[in-house]
């Protein structure tokens, strides 16, 4: 199974992603902030990242910018998991490299069915030259 990191400010919020996680066998690791975040990310080197956008020392969609600039982590697929909900809040997500927008609350099942087709789809392009 995957190496999954979740990043939200909020305890519970991690908590619930971790557990329905790796009841599918995931390993989870976690962090609270996104500075915290890119250091686990360079660190661990996971196969997915899960965020929340509003977090303290550095945001989701930054973290996420950060992440697509570095040749180390560009190709690391994003999940983000939000309360904002807004069209402009997506078509950001998306436009900064997003590969999913979850919106909060979330289902557990819809988070674990997209957490699969974005590893399916990580696992099933080719390559970068």
């Amino acid at each position: 199974m995957a190496k999954i990191l979740a990043v939200d400010d909020m305890e519970d919020i991690v908590r619930l992603v971790q557990i329905n996680l790796q009841r599918k066998g995931h390993q989870v690791l976690t962090a609270y902030d996104g500075e915290e975040a890119l250091h686990k990310v360079r660190e661990e080197l996971p196969d997915l990242v899960i965020s929340d956008v509003t977090m303290p020392k550095k945001d989701g969609i930054t973290l996420l910018r950060e992440l697509r600039e570095d040749e180390m982590t560009r190709g690391i697929p994003f999940i983000l998991l939000t309360v904002k909900a807004q069209d402009t809040d997506i078509w950001e997500g998306y436009e900064s490299g997003a590969d999913a927008y979850l919106k909060k609350p979330f289902n557990p099942t819809e988070l674990l069915e997209t957490v699969d087709r974005v590893l399916e789809e990580k696992n099933s392009s080719p390559a970068p030259d």
